[in-house]
């Protein structure tokens, strides 16, 4: 590997990357759920998920989540447990997820606003390549959800 043309990478540089599991999801937003929540949601996860060295990217529009999360394996696995039975929603899919010795994507938590297409592109990709029943149906619903109406009306109460 080289970190600039001709110049070898050397072999404590790889060795100095953080060990980092990822997991990527996307996931529906239950009744009641608009950008104030959604702000609450990311101010808590600014204080919880950084204190356990836990950063990523959280998106939401449409009503639809889509978060990548990286950090140590054992916080990570808990948090994904913690968002498994979140109520404030529903039909989580799970895109991806790994553990690799590498540098961070997201060194900071960040929440970005998008627009559904950005959205329906991401979930469609996902759903190429999905092959259990279970989340092929969960991306189909919420594909569904995102042409039901309104784009400025979905997702809120």
């Amino acid at each position: 590997m080289f970190d600039e043309p001709g110049f070898p990478r050397g072999a404590d540089q790889d060795d100095a990357a953080p060990m980092l599991y990822t997991f990527v999801y996307c996931s529906r937003a239950a009744e009641g759920i608009d950008d104030v929540a959604v702000d609450r949601i990311v101010e808590a996860a600014q204080r919880s998920n950084l204190a356990r060295g836990i950063t990523g990217v959280l998106v939401f529009g449409s009503g639809v989540f889509f978060q990548w999360i990286e950090g140590p394996a054992a916080h990570v696995q808990n948090l994904i447990a913690s968002l498994r039975g979140d109520p404030r929603h529903y039909d989580v899919v799970s895109l991806d997820w790994s553990e690799e010795r590498r540098e961070r994507l997201y060194p900071n938590w960040e929440m970005e606003q998008v627009k559904a297409e950005d959205i329906r592109a991401v979930l469609q990709d996902a759903l190429g390549s999905a092959e259990d029943e279970t989340n092929v149906a969960a991306l189909n619903r919420i594909l569904e959800h995102l042409d039901s109406g309104p784009l400025a009306s979905l997702g809120r109460s």
